[in-house]
């Protein structure tokens, strides 16, 4: 009997030293992660819609770059800004988007924005979508941060049209 509790405690010591070593290894992927990613989204779209945006607050913790993204969504992704050229907005494609260390960077519709285009299906709200987004630091090296960002209506996040009337 008392090799039996023996046993017992000692598997009970190395389960509790294997969870103690899994959760230490978990803290340390978790400090070395530069870039948190907030509150983030893809505006639903309505049937035959080839395109969407995506959007999110981005912090990092050391001078970085957002510098690219995908989705199995589909196979075109960028990185756009919105920007007034004389009296029309227009819409382009930016190689990177600057990432100061401690501030909160926001992609947001009217501004830096994710864009998907030539969509596989329909991105219906209530669904989540897969992204894996590229940051590169100061040092040339890259990290991938990948998210499941959820589909919300068509109408979230627009700005109001004539605001103040």
């Amino acid at each position: 009997m008392q090799h039996f509790i023996r046993t017992i405690a000692a598997a009970a010591m190395l389960v509790a030293a294997a969870g103690s070593a899994q959760a230490q290894a978990n803290a340390n992927v978790n400090a070395n992660v530069n870039v948190s990613v907030k509150d983030a989204w893809v505006r639903a779209t309505v049937p035959g819609q080839k395109a969407t945006g995506a959007f999110m607050q981005l912090q990092a913790a050391r001078d970085s770059k957002f510098v690219s993204v995908s989705s199995p969504l589909t196979q075109t992704v960028e990185v756009h800004e919105m920007a007034m050229q004389g009296d029309v907005m227009r819409m382009r494609q930016v190689q990177s988007v600057d990432l100061p260390a401690g501030k909160t960077v926001e992609l947001k519709p009217g501004g830096h924005h994710i864009m998907m285009t030539n969509l596989k299906a329909q991105v219906k709200e209530g669904d989540t979508v897969p992204l894996t987004l590229v940051f590169e630091g100061k040092d040339g090296k890259r990290e991938q941060v990948e998210i499941q960002a959820p589909v919300k209506a068509l109408n979230s996040g627009a700005r109001p049209a004539h605001a103040g009337h």
